[in-house]
């Protein structure tokens, strides 16, 4: 073969010198390459903010004390925030050993809470609020009525509500409860006082027409009520029977994101107990249906905020007297 022919032959691409056919290519389209990388890059990007957010933003539940539940007692330790430490430690024989909460059944008997729960309800016959959140406040006489309070010993007819049976049922119950907070947080009984306001509650899923009924906001007792140290509760009807909603909430937080929320459901009979310290963010849930009651007995370290019990004092209308 002549040096001719194979310059030929590869120049027509063939051993037989068949012109070889073009090989054709799709034309490349930029625009739609770039565009189905953003989305994918887009798609990445949401998926890890997802990720982050879930990981990173979380909000637990705990049950701390649920209605069916029989409770001897039930702890949880925390450490005392700062400011609360630091006021409590004044107060020899008032510091706890350990700050946080309880909760017991075993503290008030049945028969306690039958005539505790008849002392509300009559009370609260003669002025509730109009916006679901009413108080009775045995100390001062302070009783809601609409979007104010009267005081309910100027109603005549109202002396007839408080036997001898309430009174001494009601200082007995507080009695109990002081002990089982010293005795919960390992503090001297006599260094604690009771203090202003304790009071009955009695909440619904009525409209809030005031400050006053809005419960439900989360807040620290110290800083609401400076007086605070130590903050009870007493449970006269039953959460999921007597009413739904209304669940007590602890808010714990774990780093700046995370947090937990600890739940305690009323029963009858049932009392909770924690320090009152940012150590115990709460607030109530709102009551969805039914009428829900308890007692808030407030107990303090100083003696300068301590409260006597009431004494009804039934011939005079000017209120009750202090012991």
């Amino acid at each position: 073969m002549s040096e001719s022919s194979v310059r030929q032959r590869k120049k027509t691409g063939t051993s037989d010198g068949k012109p070889r056919k073009a090989k054709t290519t799709q034309p490349s389209l930029p625009g739609v390459n770039q565009q189905n990388k953003m989305w994918a890059r887009l798609v990445l990007i949401v998926g890890i903010a997802v990720v982050v957010y879930f990981t990173t933003f979380r909000t637990r539940e705990k049950k701390f004390a649920t209605q069916r539940e029989t409770l001897e007692l039930r702890t949880q330790k925390l450490d005392c925030s700062k400011l609360y430490f630091e006021e409590i430690a004044k107060y020899a024989g008032c510091i706890p050993a350990d700050c946080g909460r309880f909760v017991s059944d075993k503290v008030v008997g049945p028969a306690e809470v039958d005539v505790l729960l008849n002392l509300a309800k009559s009370g609260f016959r003669f002025g509730r609020s109009s916006g679901g959140a009413s108080i009775l406040d045995l100390h001062s006489g302070a009783l809601s009525k609409d979007t104010q309070f009267i005081n309910i010993y100027k109603i005549p007819e109202a002396k007839a509500i408080f036997s001898a049976e309430h009174i001494n049922t009601y200082k007995h119950v507080k009695d109990k409860i002081q002990l089982a907070v010293a005795e919960n947080f390992k503090i001297n009984k006599d260094a604690l006082f009771l203090t202003h306001p304790t009071f009955f509650s009695r909440l619904t899923n009525e409209t809030a027409k005031t400050i006053h009924d809005e419960y439900w906001h989360p807040h620290v007792d110290k800083e609401t009520y400076n007086s605070f140290h130590y903050t009870t509760l007493l449970y006269l009807t039953d959460f999921g029977k007597d009413f739904t909603g209304g669940r007590f909430v602890f808010i714990d937080s774990a780093g700046k994101h995370n947090k937990t929320n600890v739940y305690i459901e009323p029963k009858r009979g049932r009392v909770s107990g924690f320090t009152s310290g940012a150590e115990n963010l709460h607030h109530v849930e709102q009551v969805s249906a039914g009428v829900r009651y308890a007692i808030t007995i407030s107990f303090t370290c100083n003696q300068e905020h301590a409260m006597g019990d009431p004494k009804f004092s039934l011939d005079e209308d000017d209120g009750p007297e202090l012991m």
